[in-house]
């Protein structure tokens, strides 16, 4: 019997041990650009690397104290699509643009004019100041 527990456990140790066969050794990506400039509030910073990955901003004070910017990334998807974003953040939160981004979907069905009536309604006793519990029954 302590020979197949013995046993067992030099089978588990085999089985766990780690696996090289599938081990690539990645070389590091050189970078092509960098660039960094700061000025007070503003700034402006980008790079590019050899694998096509790239990243661009420009900075500046907005309204408020804040931060403004502008930029864009590009990046390499694993099917070989080059894939580049662009945005905007500022005092009116982020902007995204992408052809790889989804996008608003126009309503196939008008809505019912049921459920319009239940908005309406919904709307009504908002406006009457009704309140409601998390089970559901008035409390006002």
């Amino acid at each position: 019997m302590k020979a197949a527990i013995v046993f067992s456990c030099f089978i588990a140790m085999g089985m766990a041990a780690p696996q090289f066969d599938n081990f690539v050794e990645d070389r590091p990506i050189a970078i092509l650009r960098s660039d960094s400039e700061m000025d007070g509030p503003n700034f402006r910073y980008g790079y590019e690397s050899e694998d096509g990955t790239a990243v661009d901003a420009v900075g500046s004070e907005g309204f408020n104290g804040g931060t403004n910017i502008e930029g864009s990334y590009r990046f390499t998807l694993p099917s070989g699509e080059q894939v580049e974003v662009k945005y905007v953040a500022n005092e009116n939160g982020a902007l995204y643009s992408s052809p790889i981004l989804p996008q608003q979907v126009q309503a196939i069905h008008a809505i019912p004019a049921h459920a319009l009536e239940q908005i309406r309604f919904a709307e009504e006793q908002r406006a009457q100041g009704v309140q409601w519990d998390q089970q559901g029954f008035r409390i006002n």
